[in-house]
């Protein structure tokens, strides 16, 4: 292979490696349009904080205690949003260039990948454990209309008994995740650790 020859073969491979590298702002709409849906979220929690003050008089305990795990479900939900919508731009695409900023959150100054996964497993239970707070409230206020047959009202018992097992199950599960991507996170600092202390001496 001639330098003609090596000159144009490394002209290739950096234009496809700025391509590559540049591919990265695809991802850009993608937050554009989570940033969208936290604006419905926003709506959503609007309507039913209104709901909530509209029938504050009226209400009962167990419903004002549900429409307000509701709000805090949406508020969660929002703040799992925001933490995609940054960490994952300043990890994925750019920096964003706020370090001396007096609103940067506290959390970016030492986002990665890995505790990104971390923060949005930590999240997903937070969620979990409010839904499941909201149905174990559900099952236990759950009325069964008089004259129901005997059979049907066995099956509505058992249908709400599956429901909340299952959630208990996938809240279990995201528990686990956390707990395992935790420490291989902390397994891989501490070997990141080690190699570059051999790697001084």
């Amino acid at each position: 292979m001639n330098a003609q020859q090596k000159d144009i073969r490394s002209t290739s491979l950096s234009l496809l490696a700025q391509m590559i590298f540049w591919s990265r702002w695809l991802q850009a709409p993608l937050y554009l349009g989570l940033i969208a849906a936290q604006g419905v979220y926003v709506y959503h929690f609007m309507v039913e904080l209104y709901h909530l003050v509209h029938d504050a008089g009226t209400a009962t305990e167990t419903k004002i205690m549900l429409s307000v795990l509701a709000l805090i479900d949406v508020v969660m939900i929002a703040n799992l949003l925001i933490m995609v919508i940054i960490g994952g731009y300043e990890t994925f695409v750019s920096r964003l260039n706020i370090r001396e900023h007096p609103d940067q959150p506290e959390w970016l100054s030492h986002v990665n990948a890995a505790t990104m996964k971390i923060k949005l497993s930590m999240a997903l239970i937070g969620i979990s454990s409010i839904h499941l707070l909201k149905t174990f409230i559900e099952v236990q206020n759950v009325s069964i209309p008089a004259g129901t047959d005997a059979a049907l009202a066995a099956q509505l018992v058992a249908a709400s008994q599956v429901e909340v097992k299952w959630q208990v199950l996938i809240h279990v599960t995201f528990i686990i995740s956390a707990i395992a991507m935790a420490i291989t996170d902390r397994i891989m600092t501490r070997t990141l650790l080690e190699a570059h202390g051999r790697a001084e001496h």
